[in-house]
């Protein structure tokens, strides 16, 4: 038996939309109207949207008035928000109750550790609720080992994807945009939770994304999609064969997020 999809988890940079996060420049900065069509036909269909990122509440709540989104997962899976942002829920995973977001003190520490390789992606960073947005290029486990022998194993560090160079020139590679989130809070995991609340199977949804942040979705859902440019990403060739439900699309960010989407569509 073939169950129909209801709804569609999408990461939004470097997926939904292109180069400056526009929704109509291809890749290469060409304009293209291919994911407006598709857009348009998946809320003809009457299937959901929902936006999993990095970005805060209010830029979520914004960005889903303009996509008609039904729900947004925000803070990389910190916040969940449904009814045009009224209700919500933060999920705090593995936070100690006496903490309400990331010690500054250790924040800075974690920096220091770190001279010219890892810093806050300003002025992103700003306005967060739960996690912290840093760029760079450091190693992850490495970090998240560091992390557990200073007493703070609760918390932990998710690579997000890459971004251009001009943020961090010095680098001579591009940088990586990471979140310090709380260990137990992903998109995954953010992801099973709205559909329990929703009342609906993993089979009933997909999901697309760029990274590593974004595959981890793949044990909530039906199907996982990753658009082309994902592959760049260092790390994701390794994480595939976890996972036997993912399929790379043939284009990169709007080509390929409109190709994920038909496959609803068609479900």
């Amino acid at each position: 038996m073939t169950v129909s999809v209801r709804v569609v988890y999408t990461d939004l940079d470097g997926t939904m939309v292109g180069p400056k996060g526009c929704f109509f420049l291809a890749e290469g900065g060409e304009v293209t109207l291919e994911p407006a069509r598709v857009l348009t036909e998946l809320h003809t269909a009457g299937i959901k949207l929902v936006l999993v990122s990095g970005r805060t509440r209010p830029q979520l709540v914004e960005a889903a008035q303009i996509f008609g989104a039904d729900g947004f997962i925000g803070e990389l899976g910190a916040i969940v928000g449904w009814n045009h942002g009224r209700e919500s829920e933060i999920l705090r995973g593995a936070m100690p109750p006496e903490f309400d977001r990331v010690p500054p003190e250790l924040l800075d520490r974690l920096i220091e550790r770190h001279p010219g390789q890892l810093e806050l992606h300003t002025p992103w960073h700003a306005g967060r609720e739960v996690d912290v947005m840093l760029r760079g290029r450091i190693d992850v486990p490495e970090v998240d080992a560091w992390l557990a022998e200073a007493g703070f194993g609760w918390l932990s560090m998710r690579d997000n994807g890459l971004i251009s160079p001009a943020h961090m020139p010095r680098l001579g590679a591009p940088p990586h945009v990471y979140h310090l989130v709380p260990a137990g809070v992903g998109k995954g995991d953010a992801v099973a939770y709205d559909l329990k609340r929703r009342g609906l199977s993993a089979a009933e949804a997909i999901a697309i994304g760029d990274s590593a942040s974004d595959l981890e979705m793949a044990t909530s859902v039906g199907r996982m999609h990753l658009v082309a440019n994902a592959l760049r990403h260092p790390h994701i060739t390794g994480l595939l064969p976890r996972y036997d439900n993912v399929t790379v699309e043939a284009g990169p960010v709007g080509a390929g997020w409109a190709s994920a989407v038909r496959t609803a569509l068609t479900s």
